[in-house]
């Protein structure tokens, strides 16, 4: 949560409230479910497909540590 709160940085209430109208107005109340879903799956791809890189270095780690002991 802290690294939300240093990315707004001096962004107040006042301000998210503002956005938060305009996202209405703009979008309209039926399309904000819509977004808001495509969002959460975006956010769990970016997810799945970092922790599958996260694997994928240390797998290679581990192949490496092994080739090293074998000679």
């Amino acid at each position: 949560m802290k690294a939300v709160l240093l990315f707004l940085g001096g962004v107040g209430f006042q301000e998210i409230l503002l956005i938060g109208i305009f996202v209405l107005v703009f979008f309209g109340a039926k399309k904000i479910p819509e977004f808001m879903k495509g969002l959460g799956k975006g956010v769990r791809e970016f997810k799945d497909a970092m922790s599958d890189v996260k694997k994928e270095v240390e797998d290679a780690g581990k192949q490496s540590g092994r080739l090293d002991d074998g000679k």
